[in-house]
């Protein structure tokens, strides 16, 4: 009985080159697909940009109260702790509250520049939410104000009784006629020049400006959003006419094989 040859498996050419004609030949056939995923991306982009209302970052900047120049009473860190965890979360849910809203279009962001004694209050949002951000940092301003308000007043209290309670031991230091006596009294007339001097070294905290928009929007610029669109819409549109003759190809050899 004759057995039938073995099926052999039908065999491509093993030169697979392609040469730069070939591939434009293919940029030629497929500029219908090429064209239409650029002109969806570029246009994408477009309506982005034009659609996307632009934010704006708004900076609110607070000084700290001093004690002596360059000398915080309480550090901006110390402050910054407070804002981040009592009055930022305090503040959100009663102008939520006050606005109707379930939450608010933009965050706080609080942070302390290197080597100074500023807080400073960021937000990012569009141009009509800037009287809500305003509103936000002012609460978070009268906040800080307040409490270190009342810390400038507790420092000056002390100092004022400390200022008095020397006075009166240098009167009645004064009043000795002994050699101890005269030491104690020029002591006590520096310790009263010192506190003087820590009295008129005070200085009040300072609101340096409030929610003040940037000149330039955050984020993304439009034009370069517009090149890069037009960058990747060009990629992607001949990725696009490479694979549309791949899949046209394997479809044919399928067919051919299916025959």
């Amino acid at each position: 009985m004759n057995q039938s040859p073995p099926h052999e498996p039908q065999r491509y050419p093993s030169n697979d080159e392609i040469s730069l004609v070939d591939l434009a030949k293919i940029l030629v056939k497929r500029w219908k697909a090429m064209v239409l995923v650029f002109l969806v991306i570029v246009l994408g982009a477009l309506a982005y940009v034009l659609l996307t209302e632009r934010s704006y970052e708004y900076v609110s900047i607070y000084q700290v109260v001093e004690e002596a120049p360059g000398r915080a009473l309480e550090t901006p860190a110390s402050v910054l702790a407070k804002v981040n965890s009592l009055y930022i979360g305090s503040e959100t849910r009663k102008l939520r509250e006050s606005a109707g809203l379930e939450s608010l279009p933009f965050e706080v962001t609080a942070d302390n520049p290197s080597d100074t004694l500023l807080v400073r209050l960021y937000s990012e949002a569009s141009t009509h939410n800037h009287e809500l951000v305003a509103q936000m940092h002012e609460a978070l301003l009268s906040r800080m104000m307040e409490e270190q308000g009342d810390r400038l007043e507790r420092q000056q209290a002390a100092l004022e009784q400390q200022l008095q309670n020397t006075e009166a031991t240098l009167e009645s230091v004064a009043q000795t006629s002994t050699e101890w006596g005269s030491e104690l009294a020029a002591s006590y007339t520096e310790r009263l020049a010192d506190i003087r001097q820590d009295l008129t070294q005070l200085s009040e905290g300072e609101v340096v400006q409030v929610s003040v928009q940037s000149l330039e929007p955050a984020g993304t610029g439009r034009s370069l959003i517009m090149i890069l669109a037009l960058v990747f819409g060009g990629i992607a549109g001949i990725m696009m006419a490479f694979f549309a003759e791949l899949v046209c190809r394997v479809r044919e050899s399928l067919d051919a094989e299916s025959k």
